[in-house]
């Protein structure tokens, strides 16, 4: 017998790992689709070393292992997006952010409605001392020049530079003291007028309102009680939240929004402001729409209106300023920063920041918001002095210099707050326009799409350059453009033609975008 030097076998020894060590296999870092597939490749390979051997991409078990990788990186996905939604910081649903922000008593702003102010002329002088407009045509329709749909607005009577509020009649018909055949102390606000009234239910522990239309415009809620009870009885005005009321003798509401801008008004409970009786009724007055769409220009509406029903008298209304001031619900990042600091300020003003915040946050009867920055002056004998530099929101792209009824009610509102030895001065904020043009490169291949890429492109550059997103003092950085173009897929390449430098600008002055042009270049 002639040996060959080799051993074979007729077995093969088999080392099984038990079940009770074979978690300590598993690869628990693993989350995203390779991961989860190399670490059940490495798990099959360990444990069935002979069962399965055949690791090919055409093979039906391979398959089956990818399947498990997929549901596994799709589960682990939405486990991080569910984490990540329990936190401020991290938070980008919209529904999520707003449920964080009412744990602290912070709620998100709605729509904003644009206004302006208006003429009214007459065809002839009204009798009776008074005119009468209507409910149904305090309300006018035009086309929003935004996208060609109807938009409503509703006329209000403006006194000393204020919208007037619901009247001790609880009337929703607008009277005015007659004023020849031209009446110029009229404004509009933008939204439809919508009336509920009926009584409260008995059982309510809390009395609430539910509004049966939406969206609901931010401010526009007036809300008016008949009661028996002269301590009850009258209009009722808006709080932020009903734990600002000071006694149980405050006529206050507080508006809670869903996640469709529908309200509820909710009343005191006899401890923080008054809870109306049993036998109480109410009417109350809002508007609904808002947002941008709004926005009109000058001389825009110029449409007859019926005075006086009944009587025959008609009158021209027509919108002597722009329409300015609507803008949509207040943006995800724009309540992140601010709603920690309202929380930290507590109702009060004391410090700069406090200020500032405050004046960011704060929303005219007008329903019209701004941007603030508050400093103090250098001057020793004026340190108690804060100047509050201000502009007004035009749209969400545009700042405007505050009106005079933005800067009343904001000064109103501050001085109710601030510490006693403060005196607060409202000085307007300078806007710096600039124009900006642009040269993206993208490839030869990408000409059909070119059109789709220069507005992404453009969305990019005036969400950037938004209102929401501006401060004042806060620079122009080229490269932050340039950062926020390159978030287009397609674009390879792109240089600011007319700007070489970062801008800087004061600590009173905002950068507003005036012109964007865009060019292409094609890249072979």
């Amino acid at each position: 017998m002639n040996l060959s030097g080799t051993l074979s076998s007729d077995y093969m020894k088999l080392a099984e790992i038990p079940v009770n060590k074979r978690p300590s296999l598993i690869n628990f870092a693993a989350t995203d689709f390779v991961s989860l597939r190399d670490s059940l490749i490495q798990y099959a390979k360990a444990v069935y070393p002979l069962e399965y051997q055949y690791f090919v991409e055409s093979d039906l078990g391979l398959m089956f292992l990818e399947m498990i990788a997929y549901m596994g990186s799709v589960m682990s996905l939405k486990a991080d997006m569910l984490a990540n939604e329990n936190f401020l910081s991290t938070a980008n649903q919209r529904s999520s952010v707003k449920k964080l922000l009412e744990l602290i008593g912070v709620r998100m702003r709605g729509p904003l409605s644009a206004a302006a102010d208006v003429e009214v002329s007459l065809s002839q002088t009204p009798g009776g001392g008074t005119w009468t407009i209507s409910q149904e045509n305090r309300v006018i329709t035009v086309t929003s020049p935004e996208d060609g749909g109807q938009v409503s607005y509703t006329l209000y009577q403006v006194e000393n530079g204020l919208v007037t509020d619901l009247d001790t009649n609880a009337n929703a018909d607008l009277e005015i003291t007659t004023n020849g055949r031209l009446y110029t102390d009229l404004a509009i606000q933008e939204g439809a007028l919508v009336t509920d009234s009926g009584d409260f239910a008995a059982t309510e522990g809390v009395r609430t309102i539910q509004l049966t239309t939406a969206p609901v415009i931010e401010g526009s809620v007036q809300v008016f009680i008949d009661s028996s009870e002269a301590t009850v009885n009258g209009a009722f005005h808006e709080v932020d939240n009903l734990y600002f009321a000071s006694g149980i003798s405050d006529k206050i509401f507080e508006i809670v929004y869903d996640d469709d801008f529908g309200a509820t008004v909710v009343f005191g409970d006899g401890t923080t402001g008054i809870s109306p009786d049993d036998s109480a009724s109410y009417l109350v007055t809002y508007r609904i729409g808002g947002g941008s769409r709004g926005n009109l220009l000058k001389e825009s509406i110029n449409t007859a209106i019926e005075i006086n029903a009944g009587v025959g008298i008609t009158a021209t209304l027509t919108n002597v300023t722009p329409a300015v001031g609507g803008a949509n619900a207040e943006s995800i990042q724009n309540a992140k920063k601010y709603a920690p600091l309202t929380f930290r300020r507590q109702d009060r003003l004391v410090t700069l920041q406090d200020y500032s915040v405050f004046a960011n946050t704060f929303i005219s009867n007008w329903g019209t918001v701004g941007k603030a920055r508050a400093a103090t002056r250098r001057a020793y004998a004026s340190a108690n002095t804060i100047d509050i530099y201000v502009l007004e929101k035009a749209s969400d792209l545009q700042l405007q210099k505050a009106t005079p009824n933005f800067k009343t009610n904001l000064l109103e509102a501050i001085s109710s707050k601030k510490m006693a030895t403060d005196e607060v001065v409202i000085v307007d904020g300078l806007i710096r326009t600039i124009d900006l043009v642009t040269t993206i490169k993208i490839d030869e291949e990408q000409k059909p799409h070119q059109n789709e890429i220069i507005s992404k492109v453009r969305e990019k550059i005036l969400n950037y350059m938004g209102a929401d997103n501006r401060s004042f003092g806060q620079a122009l950085e080229v490269s932050d453009i340039n950062r926020k173009i390159f978030e287009v897929d397609a674009v390879r390449y792109s240089t600011l033609n007319n700007l070489d430098q970062d801008v800087l600008v004061d600590f009173n002055e905002i950068i507003q975008l005036n012109n964007l042009t865009i060019n292409v270049e094609l890249l072979s």
